[in-house]
C-alpha cells in the first residue's frame, strides 16, 4: 500500500516493432501496465521499498537492488539530472508479465520517470523524459531502442528510429482499427533474442521490408485499410524468431481467418498481435485464444484502440 506522500504513475504495456518497423515503431495497448509510486526521502539516491507482482504479492524474481531494476535506473537518471538534494523511494507494482514481448521493462522505466518527474519543482515535458526512460530500458534489453518506451510514454502509435532520437513522432491513427494482443504462457528473453539475430541481410530483404514500412505508414496516415493489410509483413526479423513460439503459425493463421489485416510477433515474442477492423476485433481475439489453447498454452488477450493513452499520474493513488 502507498501513503499520501507517494505519487503514483501508470505506464501501459506496448507492442514493439509492429512487424514492419524493427526498433522503429511501437504501439501502446490498453488495460495492461505497470505502476510505480515515488516519494522524496532524506537519504541520497534512489531506493526500492518493494516490488509486487501481478498477484499483489512480493515479486518472486524481480530485485529491489536499484542498480538492476529498470524503474529505479530510469528514475535515478532523471533525479541526478535534476540535481535535487535527498533521494527517492519507489514501490514498483508489475502489471505486465516478464519476458512477454509486451514491453514489461519499458513500462516500469516509464512509470518510474513519470512518477519522479511529478515530484520535481520544475517537471520536464513528457516528451523530454525519453532519454531517462531509455537508461532503464537498456538494463533489460542491452540496446538503445525506443519502440516500447516511446509508445508507453506518449501513447498511440509512435515512430522512433534510432537516427532521430530523442525525437519521437506520434502518427495519426485511423479510426475503425484495433489491435489485439495475445500473451501465451511462454517466456522469451529479449536480450538473448537480439543477440541471436543475423548481422547482415540481402538487398532483396532490405528493399522488401523498406517498402512494407513505407507503405504501412502511408496506409496509417491515409486511413487506407487495404494498404495497411498489404504492408503489415515482416520478412527480416519474424522468420528468425518464430521458432521460440511454437504456437505462432496456428495463432497467426487463426487471426487471419477471423478477418485480421495482419498478425506477427509483439517485440521478440512470445506475445502475438493482430491489427483488425473494430467490427471483427472480438472474433479475432477469440480465434487467437482458441488456437493458442488448442496448441496447449494458456493465454490472455487484450483489445485496444490504436490511440490508447500513454503514461499518466493517477489521482488519489
Amino acid at each position: 500500500m502507498t501513503g499520501s506522500d507517494y505519487i503514483t504513475a501508470y505506464a501501459p504495456a506496448s507492442i514493439g516493432n509492429l512487424a514492419v518497423g524493427f526498433d522503429m515503431l511501437g504501439l501502446a495497448i490498453a488495460n495492461a501496465g505497470d505502476r510505480v509510486s515515488a516519494r522524496r526521502v532524506t537519504t541520497e539516491g534512489v531506493s526500492i521499498a518493494e516490488v509486487r507482482g501481478l498477484d499483489g504479492e512480493i515479486h518472486p524474481h524481480l530485485t529491489t537492488n536499484a542498480a538492476e531494476n529498470t524503474a529505479a535506473v530510469a528514475a535515478a537518471a532523471l533525479w541526478q539530472a535534476n540535481g535535487s538534494s535527498g533521494g527517492i523511494e519507489l514501490i514498483v507494482r508489475k502489471g505486465v508479465p516478464l519476458q512477454s514481448g509486451m514491453g514489461s521493462s519499458s513500462a516500469s522505466a516509464v512509470a518510474g520517470v513519470v512518477a519522479v518527474n511529478a515530484l520535481l519543482e520544475k517537471p520536464f515535458a513528457i516528451q523530454d523524459l525519453l532519454p531517462f526512460a531509455l537508461e532503464g530500458e537498456k538494463v533489460a534489453s542491452g540496446g538503445l531502442h525506443a519502440d516500447n518506451v516511446a509508445p508507453s510514454l506518449l501513447g498511440g502509435l509512435v515512430l522512433c528510429p534510432r537516427a532521430l532520437l530523442p525525437r519521437m513522432i506520434s502518427l495519426k491513427t485511423p479510426e475503425g482499427i484495433s489491435s489485439v494482443l495475445l500473451h501465451p504462457e511462454l517466456f522469451v528473453d529479449t536480450a538473448e533474442s537480439r543477440r541471436k539475430l543475423a548481422r547482415s541481410y540481402s538487398m532483396d530483404q532490405w528493399l522488401t521490408q523498406q517498402g512494407h514500412l513505407a507503405g504501412f505508414i502511408v496506409g496509417i496516415e491515409n486511413n487506407d485499410v487495404s494498404l495497411i493489410g498489404k504492408c503489415l509483413r515482416d520478412v527480416v526479423i519474424e522468420p528468425q524468431r518464430i521458432s521460440a513460439v511454437p504456437c505462432f503459425e496456428v495463432v497467426r493463421d487463426a487471426a487471419m481467418k477471423a478477418g485480421a489485416l495482419g498478425s506477427s510477433l509483439a517485440g521478440s515474442g512470445p506475445s502475438l498481435f493482430a491489427l483488425c477492423e473494430n467490427r471483427v476485433a472480438a472474433e479475432v481475439a477469440t480465434a487467437m485464444e482458441q488456437a493458442c489453447r488448442g496448441w496447449g498454452y494458456e493465454c490472455q488477450s487484450w483489445i485496444s484502440p490504436l490511440a490508447s493513452p500513454g503514461a499518466y499520474i493517477e489521482e488519489g493513488a
